[in-house]
C-alpha cells in the first residue's frame, strides 16, 4: 500500500482590507458645530475599519454612531478617533457593536487612541459599546480629554475581560481628563497577562467585566455626594464618587457584561440620565 502523499496547509492570510505583515492604520475624525438651534457635523470623515454614521437627530442633539467595518483592532494596529465640538454643539456618539480586541499576524501590540475635545457651552456624550479583550490580543487604549470651563460631558467605558470560558488578552487602558487646563482625572488599569496583582482581592477579586462612567457638568450642585450600588457578588459593585470640577466618576466590576450594564443603568438613573 502507497501512503497518501502529504500536503501542507496553505498559508494563512489576512483578513480582507488589511495589509500583509504590517498592522492597519486608520484615522476617524469629527467635528460638531452649534448652527440655528441644532448641531451638525461640517466634518466626518473615517478610514478603514472607522465608519461614520449619523442617528436621528434628537432635537438640538445630533446624534451618531461609530461603526467597525471590519474586524479590529487585531495585534499589530493602530487606530485614532478625533472629536471636537464646538462652542454650544450638543453631541451624542454611540458605537454599533462591542469593539473586540484580536491577536494577529502583526508583531507588537494594538493601539486604539481617542481624543476628545469639548468646547465652551458645548455637550458631549460618549457611550460606545464595551471593548472586548479575547484570549492572546494586547491593546493599548488611551482616552484623552480636553474640556473648556462650561463644557459637559458624559463618558462612559466597558471593558471585558475574554470572551466566555476563556481566558482574556492583555488590555492597558488609561483615561485623562483636563477642564481648562487642570488634570481632574488620570487614571491607569492594566489587566491580564504579565500584570500584577489584576485579578486579585484589591482589583477585580475574579470578576470579567469593569467599567467607569465619567460625569462632568458645572450645574451639580451638590458634587461631594457618595452613592454605593450593587453589593453582592452576583449583582457587582459600584461606587459614584465626587471628583473635582465638579464631577462625579463611577466605577464598576461585575461578573459580565450584562451585570456590568445594570450598573450602569443605575448610575444613569441616579445621575439623571438615559443613555439616547
Amino acid at each position: 500500500m502507497t501512503a497518501a502523499p502529504r500536503t501542507r496547509p496553505a498559508p494563512s492570510s489576512p483578513p480582507a482590507g488589511r495589509p500583509a505583515g504590517r498592522g492597519l492604520h486608520a484615522t476617524a475624525r469629527i467635528v460638531a458645530t452649534a448652527e440655528a438651534g441644532s448641531t451638525r457635523f461640517p466634518l466626518l470623515q473615517g478610514d478603514g475599519p472607522l465608519d461614520l454614521r449619523r442617528l436621528r437627530p434628537d432635537g438640538p442633539r445630533a446624534r451618531l454612531c461609530l461603526l467597525n467595518a471590519m474586524s479590529s483592532p487585531h495585534n499589530g494596529d493602530r487606530l485614532r478617533v478625533e472629536v471636537t465640538i464646538g462652542p454650544g454643539a450638543d453631541v451624542y456618539i454611540t458605537s454599533a457593536a462591542a469593539t473586540v480586541a484580536l491577536p494577529g499576524p502583526a508583531p507588537g501590540h494594538a493601539c486604539y487612541d481617542v481624543v476628545l475635545r469639548v468646547e465652551e457651552s458645548a455637550r458631549l456624550r460618549w457611550l460606545p459599546e464595551p471593548v472586548v479583550s479575547v484570549s492572546g490580543s494586547d491593546l493599548r487604549q488611551s482616552i484623552r480629554v480636553e474640556l473648556a470651563p462650561t463644557a459637559r460631558l458624559l463618558l462612559g467605558e466597558q471593558q471585558i475581560l475574554g470572551r466566555a470560558h476563556e481566558p482574556t488578552g492583555r488590555l492597558d487602558s488609561r483615561l485623562s481628563v483636563r477642564c481648562d487646563g487642570r488634570t481632574l482625572l488620570d487614571q491607569h488599569t492594566v489587566y491580564g497577562p504579565g500584570a500584577p496583582g489584576w485579578d486579585g482581592p484589591a482589583v477585580l477579586a475574579g470578576n470579567r467585566a469593569t467599567g467607569q462612567l465619567l460625569l462632568i457638568d458645572p450645574a451639580i450642585e451638590d458634587p461631594s455626594c457618595v452613592r454605593l450600588l450593587g453589593g453582592t457578588p452576583v449583582e457587582g459593585h459600584g461606587v459614584i464618587v465626587p471628583l473635582p470640577g465638579p464631577g462625579r466618576l463611577l466605577t464598576a466590576v461585575a461578573p459580565d457584561a450584562g451585570v456590568l450594564r445594570r450598573l450602569f443603568d443605575a448610575a444613569l438613573c441616579h445621575l439623571g440620565f438615559s443613555d439616547g
